[in-house]
């Protein structure tokens, strides 16, 4: 269907995507159009492709699939278009004097012989080229359009190809359609592998088997994996392009050779890098060996009586009597003895006390310290136990983020070390290797360096499995701690904890802190969460306020039981509509005022303010969670607090967040919640693992309620499979600490 008229007022457009929501003027009458549109312009004339649809707030709109800018006719209409400020260097009065001179031929002389306008009072060299660089680039993205719809791309896409690639548009994507899979948001492999079939590339052709290959690497790394074997590599490219390993081999030789993938052998194996996890496991495994080799800077403490002070001393050091067990008191020593030590164990077992009689040790030698983790909340809880300030690691680092390069840069670096003489990192379990590359870079010489964390819980969520590569090398000094103190003895979430974690059945009650509820299938198992947030939990328990307190931990996000459908429950029972809260939907979610919501991915140029504007800065983190307080539904845009921080979402932005009354197991780590729920059925087998379960039952607090068929919790304690992604940072650290010389590999 088509739509012709005059663009109104601009709602909201966001200049990323190009999404525009604005007012449109046809003969008929105004109506109210969406769609993408690349540089709309107030007062100009369209024609639209779309059709009509129906808001759940707003009634009718047209929405729109591609549109056409109509040059405006006559002397009457060319001044409007122009008076509007749609072309740079054009204000109300110079349009004026080019209509004045030019009449209805003005956008004519504007276009092609622009030279005139000098002729114009006000009208330079410099105002020119302005003026014919923005009509140029109307003019440019109109055609463009029009031929990468010819190509299959459609308009959303279009605006976001143009805004990439600029006038060379078409020519990027007809010579190489897999680029958009790599460049543009939203555009996967699949989807560029339409468009080339399109251009008619053949599916043996070598731009769509590396393009294949770069994709799999890619894949692989997104779910932890920093390398591939090569064997492997290649029969799984081969397999999901349909074409022959011979051809995908060929084609990987001539990726190593351009030097665009790194080749290598791990324990023998052939394996295959991208280009920037080679190096950073390269740098990561030669700083670990070099800060471990440095010459040591001892403490200055009297090494015979500083436990004794740290144990009794009520003034200097804690202000009340602590007792070290002996297997805190070795890890302290440890820690005065090396330069890296990891300190690992499981919940109950003493690591925030060990972190916290650091601290004050360090404090007491006049040492400085630093405290960080992986995650703001896991920085907030070491901050509020210590009683000295911690941050997360990229605040640490001093993170900046380049919008033009697209990168991530660190102010702390090499040449900028952070100065601090200690530096304490918990939660380390949760560091990748790109993370963890940034941190060793920015450590100086003589700094102590100490990780604490649990090394049986899952993996970091970006690429690598660091902590437990450092720990099975034995390359590091590592003190795991195991006995339970006498405070954690009496829970039931702590003594459970390391029954899954050794391979045991929990008890189906165990104190009063942990719960199983047999029930066997899904529905009855949705029902049941229903009631326990509904109102069950706050009943029993005092110390629930709300259902605020209540985190739904699921292994999945398929099914009834995963996390978008348990979302959609819970958001029914905890926060349902009314007329005075705001709604918001993106794609198939209803956000609304009042809803808990969570980051999903890294945006590391999110700005963010406290209240007031007391402190502006920008960065927002996948597994950030927060609270809905306002929604502008006619600007799309949406105010969420997290902690501390106030940060607006709109256009692309609304995407990167999702509801958070249910979130998987993977994106709660580093987190502790009051009260922890989980759902246990038959859940894919790859899901249904003792350290996924040993994880989430672990970031309960104070109450673990597991709702399930206590089978599938006895057959995920009984599956102790790893988690399966390739590392090669053991075997760095092996090969370097067998050269004496500690070079690089």
């Amino acid at each position: 269907m088509q739509q012709e008229g005059k663009l109104g007022k601009i709602i909201f457009n966001n200049p990323e995507n190009g999404y525009t929501v604005a007012v449109f003027d046809t003969e008929a009458g105004a109506i109210r159009i969406a769609g993408s549109f690349a540089e709309p312009k107030s007062g100009a004339k369209y024609r639209l492709e779309g059709r009509f649809t129906i808001h759940p707030k707003y009634g009718e709109q047209f929405s729109v699939s591609s549109y056409e800018e109509m040059m405006p006719e006559g002397a009457d209409a060319i001044l409007e278009f122009l008076s509007a400020g749609n072309i740079r260097g054009i204000g109300p009065k110079t349009a004026a004097q080019i209509v004045d001179v030019f009449g209805d031929e003005a956008l004519t002389v504007i276009e092609e012989t622009p030279e005139k306008l000098l002729n114009i009072s006000g009208i330079g060299v410099k105002t020119l080229s302005k003026i014919t660089e923005s009509f140029g680039e109307s003019r440019e993205f109109a055609n463009t359009a029009i031929e990468l719809r010819e190509l299959g791309i459609e308009m959303n896409e279009a605006v976001r190809v143009y805004k990439m690639y600029g006038k060379d548009s078409v020519r990027v994507v007809s010579e190489n359609p897999y680029i958009l899979a790599e460049d543009i948001r939203g555009i996967n492999f699949n989807r560029a592998d339409s468009i080339a079939a399109k251009l008619g590339v053949e599916p043996e052709s070598n731009v769509r088997i590396e393009s294949g290959i770069r994709y799999m690497l890619r894949s692989w790394a997104a779910s932890g994996s920093t390398l591939m074997p090569e064997d492997h590599l290649v029969e799984k490219t081969a397999e999901f392009l349909d074409v022959m390993m011979d051809n995908v081999r060929d084609s990987l030789k001539d990726m190593v050779f351009a030097g665009e993938l790194e080749e290598d052998s791990i324990d023998d194996i052939a394996v295959i890098y991208l280009y920037g996890y080679y190096h950073a496991e390269q740098r990561v495994a030669h700083e670990l060996i070099k800060i471990r080799n440095a010459a040591l800077k001892p403490v200055p403490l009297q090494s015979g009586n500083f436990l004794d002070a740290v144990r009794t001393d009520p003034g200097d050091l804690y202000g009340e009597g602590v007792e070290l067990s002996v297997e805190q008191k070795r890890a302290i020593l440890e820690c005065l003895a090396n330069n890296i030590t990891i300190i690992t164990g499981g919940p109950g077992t003493g690591k925030t006390t060990i972190i916290n009689t650091l601290v004050r040790l360090f404090d007491f030698a006049g040492l400085s310290v630093a405290l960080a983790a992986p995650t703001g909340r896991a920085a907030k809880r070491m901050e509020e136990t210590s009683g000295k300030h911690a941050m997360t690691i990229h605040r640490m680092l001093e993170y900046v983020w380049s919008e033009e390069e697209d990168t991530l840069n660190f102010g702390r670096n090499e040449e900028n070390p952070l100065e601090e003489d200690v530096i304490i990192v918990d939660e380390a379990s949760m560091i990748d290797l790109m993370l963890m590359d940034g941190l060793l870079n920015a450590v100086k010489e003589g700094t102590r360096l100490i990780f604490t964390g649990d090394a049986d819980q899952l993996p970091p969520v970006g690429a690598g499995n660091v902590l437990r590569d450092m720990i099975a090398s034995e390359c590091i000094p590592v003190i795991r701690l195991k006995e339970i103190f006498r405070q954690a003895e009496g829970s039931g979430i702590v003594t459970n904890s390391h029954l899954i974690n050794s391979g045991e059945y929990p008890e189906q009650q165990s104190g009063n802190d942990f719960y199983i509820i047999s029930k066997t299938g899904e529905t009855s198992i949705s029902d049941t969460i229903r009631e326990l947030v509904g109102g069950r939990i706050e009943a029993g328990f005092d110390f629930v306020r709300s259902a605020d307190d209540i985190q739904i931990l699921t292994p999945t996000k398929r099914g009834m039981l995963g996390a978008p459908s348990l979302n959609a429950m819970l958001q029914e029972v905890i926060n349902p509509p009314s007329a005075d809260k705001a709604e918001l939907k993106v794609g198939n979610i209803t956000f609304r005022e009042g809803d808990k919501v969570m980051q999903l991915r890294n945006n590391y140029g999110a700005e963010w303010h406290t209240d007031y504007l007391l402190t502006e800065g920008e960065g927002v983190f996948n597994g950030d969670m927060g609270i809905v307080e306002r929604i502008d539904p006619a600007d799309r845009t949406m105010t969420v607090r997290m902690d501390d921080r106030v940060i607006e979402y709109a256009g692309d932005m609304l995407e990167e967040i999702d509801l958070a009354y249910a979130v998987t197991v993977h994106k709660s780590q580093g987190s502790e919640f009051p009260v922890v729920v989980i759902p246990v059925l038959n859940f894919p087998p790859m899901l249904m693992t003792r350290n996924l379960l040993y994880t989430a039952v672990t970031r309960g607090k104070r109450l673990v309620i597991i709702v399930g068929d206590p089978a599938r919790v006895r057959s995920m304690i009984d599956n102790n499979r790893a988690d399966g992604r390739y590392t090669g940072l053991k075997w760095r650290l092996l090969a370097l600490d067998a050269d004496p010389f500690g070079r690089r590999l």
